[in-house]
C-alpha cells in the first residue's frame, strides 16, 4: 500500500512497526527486539521477535509472538507465551515450553540462579458479587461496595487482585506457587500503568523485590503512597525498604554486584505529577540518598551501568526526552547534581533504555516524523547510530513534515517553546488552516514524542500546520513551571495556549480565518474551556475524552488523589474559585463554535457524562456538532478498526469545519 502513498494517512500510520527493545544477547553481539503490528482484519495486534547484530545488519526473526522476553544463564533466551514459559537457543532454533502450570502466569521472570520462577497472577481477596456473598443465588448480576475504589482506570472492582508468586523452578518442572502477598487486598504490578518493572529478582536470587500500595477502599483512592517491598525467601519475612517515603516509590533496579539499589521517588503523596528524583541506597546499611535532590527536573527510566559506577536516566529537557548519567562518587552519598551529565542532545526523544554492552547503551527513539527504532548511543561521545529499521521502506515513500521550535512570549513575561509542524509540501507563499494542539496530563510532556492517535505527521500531512505549546504544566522547563498548572487550570494554562495560537497566526502563511483547536484529556478540558472563552478565534474544535463539569466529574472519577491535588473537593470553601472559574460548564452560554465530541465507554478517569453534558449542550444551542462514542474504549482508543474510524471522523469533520 505504501507504494502508492506520497503522505501520511491513517490506513498507512496503522500499518507501522511498532519496535520495542527487550535485552542483548549473552555474548553481548546482538540485540533482541519486538515488533507488534496491527492487524486490522482480526482487530489486534501482532507481534514478532527478532535480533539484529549490535554493529548493525538485517534482522533474524527468533519467533512470533514473546512476552517477558529475558537472556538466560547459558544464553538461552526465556520468554512467556499464552500463561505458559519457553526458552530457546540463542539463534532462534529449538524453542521449547517449559512450563504446563495450571492457571496463567503474567510477569514471568526465572531467577537469577535459574533454580526459582515468579510470576503474578489473579487472586481473589474480596466478596463483590451476588454469588460471593450468596451462593445459593449464583446466576445473580450485582455488585455491591462498601468502600471507594469500586472502578479503576476502566475496570470495575470483582474482588481479584494481582498478586505475586514464586516456585522452584527445575527444567519446566514448576513446584508449589508461594503467594508472597498472602491474602493482602493490593495489587502488583500496579494499576492501570505499572508492569514487570515492578517486581525483580535480587541478582543472588535470595529476595524478590516489589512495587505495591498497600492501602485499600478510599485510602486508596486518594493516596499515591506506593512502597517498594523485599520478601526473603529463606525467612518469608516482608519488609518496606521506603518506610516514611509519602509520595510514589517505583522502579527499582539493583546493581550487578548486588551492592545498591535504585529507584524513582517522589515526595508529596497525593500528587502523581510532582518531581521524580532518583534514590540510591546501600542494601548493607540502608543508607539511603536522593541523588537529584538540587537538579531542577524529574527523571525516569534509571538503570545501573554494568559495572556498578554510573546510574543512566532520561528526562524531558526543553521540548525533548534526552538520556543522562550520574557519575556516583566513591562514597556514594557525596553525589550530587554536580555529577550529572546529558549525553544526548537534538530534536528527538530517547524514550526508552534497553541495555548496555561496553561502552554502548541501546536506546529506543522517536520524532514527530518517525515511530519508535532502536539506536545505539557511544555513552562517551553522545554519538548515536540507528540500529533497527523497521519502518524506513514505508517513510522513504512520503513526505517528511518541517518541525520548528519557536519561543512564544506569555501573557506574564516568560517565554514559552512552541513546537509547530508544517506539512510535507509545504510553500510560505500560501495559507494553511491552522491546529492549537492542546496536551494532557495535565503535567505530561509535549516532546517528540510519536503517537498513533494524536500525530502530528499524519495532521500536517493533510494539510494542517499544528501548533503544540509546552504551556505551564509540562515537565522539562523546571519544577516551578511543572508544578504550576495544579489549582490553575482555566488559568495561565489557558492564557499560554491563547499567545501561543495569536503568535503563530501572526505569519503570513496561517489563515487566520481557518483556526481549530484539539485536544484529549485536559486536552480536552482546555477545548471545552476555550470554547467559551476564544472570543471567535477559532472556527471548529475537536474534544476527546475531556472534562466538561468540575463538580460532577469530581463525584464520579476514580483517582481521587488526583482530583484533590489539582482541583479539590466541590464542597470545601477553599475551593469555591476553581470550580467558580475553571469549569468549562459555566461558559456554556458562550459556546457557538461547531464541536466533535469523542467519549469512551469505559473511561472511569473522565466518565462518559462529561462528553454526553458537552454534546447535550451544544445539540440544544443549536450548534453544529458531533458524538463519536466508543462504548469499549477507555481513555485511549486502542482497538485498530476503532483507531482508523476515530482519524477518518477526525478529518472529516475538519474538512466540513475548517
Amino acid at each position: 500500500m505504501a507504494t502508492a502513498q506520497d503522505k501520511m494517512t491513517p490506513e498507512l500510520l496503522w500499518q507501522l512497526g511498532r519496535v520495542s527493545g527487550e535485552a542483548i544477547s549473552a555474548d553481548g553481539k546482538s540485540v533482541i527486539f519486538n515488533v507488534s503490528k496491527p492487524n486490522l482484519a482480526d482487530n489486534k495486534s501482532e507481534r514478532t521477535l527478532y535480533a539484529v547484530p549490535l554493529t548493525g545488519g538485517a534482522p533474524k526473526q527468533l519467533t512470533g509472538a514473546a512476552g517477558d522476553v529475558a537472556v538466560l544463564p547459558g544464553g538461552k533466551i526465556g520468554y512467556s507465551l499464552k500463561g505458559q514459559w519457553w526458552e530457546m537457543n540463542a539463534d532462534g532454533s529449538n524453542a521449547v515450553q517449559k512450563t504446563n502450570a495450571t492457571g496463567e502466569m503474567q510477569n514471568i521472570k526465572i531467577s537469577p540462579d535459574g533454580k526459582y520462577i515468579m510470576f503474578t497472577r489473579e487472586v481473589k481477596v474480596k466478596k463483590i458479587s451476588g454469588a460471593d456473598h450468596y451462593p445459593d443465588l449464583p446466576k445473580s448480576n450485582v455488585q455491591i461496595y462498601d468502600n471507594l475504589n469500586y472502578r479503576h482506570w476502566d475496570t470495575w472492582e470483582d474482588g481479584n487482585f494481582s498478586h505475586v508468586f514464586y516456585a522452584t523452578y527445575n527444567n519446566g518442572e514448576v513446584g508449589t506457587p508461594v503467594d508472597i502477598m498472602a491474602d493482602e487486598p493490593f495489587d502488583c504490578p500496579q494499576v492501570p500503568s505499572g508492569g514487570p518493572e515492578d517486581l525483580i529478582w535480587s541478582p543472588d536470587g535470595q529476595s524478590i523485590l516489589y512495587v505495591t500500595k498497600k492501602k485499600y477502599g478510599k485510602d486508596y483512592a486518594i493516596s499515591t503512597n506506593t512502597d517498594i517491598y523485599e520478601y526473603n525467601l529463606a525467612t518469608k519475612a516482608t519488609r518496606n525498604l521506603t518506610e516514611g517515603m509519602m509520595g510514589y516509590d517505583m522502579a527499582p533496579v539493583i546493581s550487578q554486584d548486588g551492592k545498591y539499589l535504585t529507584w524513582l521517588s517522589m515526595a508529596r503523596d497525593g500528587f502523581e505529577a510532582d518531581k521524580n528524583d532518583v534514590i540510591l541506597m546501600n542494601r548493607a546499611t540502608g543508607v539511603k540518598t536522593n541523588l537529584t535532590k538540587n537538579w531542577d527536573g524529574t527523571a525516569s527510566a534509571v538503570r545501573f551501568s554494568n559495572d556498578g559506577k554510573k546510574i543512566f536516566f532520561l528526562a524531558v529537557l526543553k521540548g525533548t526526552e534526552q538520556l543522562l548519567e550520574i557519575a556516583l562518587q566513591k562514597d556514594p552519598a557525596q553525589t550530587t547534581d554536580k555529577h550529572i551529565r546529558q549525553i544526548t542532545s537534538g530534536d528527538f526523544d530517547i524514550n526508552g533504555i534497553v541495555a548496555q554492552s561496553g561502552n554502548t547503551l541501546v536506546v529506543s527513539r522517536t520524532d514527530m516524523n518517525h515511530a519508535a527504532e532502536l539506536y545505539t548511543v557511544d555513552l562517551q561521545k553522545g554519538a548515536q547510530q540507528q540500529l533497527t529499521h523497521v519502518n524506513k521502506t514505508t517513510y522513504d515513500k512520503i513526505g517528511m513534515c518541517k518541525v520548528e521550535k519557536r519561543w512564544v512570549k506569555t501573557t506574564d513575561g516568560k517565554e514559552m517553546l512552541a513546537w509547530v509542524i508544517f506539512p510535507p509540501d509545504f510553500d510560505p507563499a500560501k495559507k494553511y488552516p491552522t491546529l492549537l494542539y492542546c496536551q494532557g496530563g495535565p503535567q505530561s510532556a509535549l516532546s517528540q514524542f510519536y503517537s498513533f492517535r494524536w500525530n502530528f505527521q499524519l495532521i500536517a500531512s493533510q494539510g494542517y500546520i499544528v501548533v503544540a505549546p509546552n504551556r505551564r504544566g509540562m515537565p522539562g522547563h523546571g519544577v516551578e513551571w511543572n508544578a504550576s498548572i495544579s489549582k490553575d487550570w482555566g488559568g495561565q494554562p489557558i492564557r499560554d495556549y491563547l499567545s501561543a495560537i495569536d503568535d503563530v497566526s501572526k505569519e503570513s502563511y496561517v489563515d487566520k480565518s481557518r483556526l481549530g483547536a484539539v485536544g484529549a484529556s485536559y486536552g480536552g478540558y482546555s477545548v471545552y474551556m476555550l470554547a467559551g472563552v476564544h472570543e471567535n478565534r477559532f472556527k471548529t474544535f475537536i474534544a476527546h475524552d475531556g472534562l466538561f463539569d468540575l463538580k460532577s466529574w469530581y463525584g464520579t472519577t476514580e483517582e481521587l488523589w488526583f482530583a484533590n491535588w489539582d482541583i479539590g473537593a466541590y464542597w470545601d470553601p477553599a475551593n469555591a474559585n476553581t470550580y467558580k472559574h475553571f469549569s468549562p460548564s459555566d461558559y456554556a452560554g458562550k459556546w457557538h463554535t461547531p464541536i466533535l465530541i469523542i467519549q469512551g465507554g469505559i473511561d472511569f478517569r473522565v466518565p462518559i457524562e462529561q462528553g454526553l453534558q458537552a454534546f447535550q449542550l451544544a445539540q440544544l444551542k443549536g450548534i453544529k456538532s458531533k458524538l463519536l462514542y466508543f462504548p469499549e474504549e477507555n481513555h485511549w482508543v486502542l482497538k485498530p478498526q476503532n483507531a482508523i474510524v476515530w482519524q477518518r471522523e477526525f478529518f472529516n469533520w475538519l474538512k466540513e469545519t475548517l
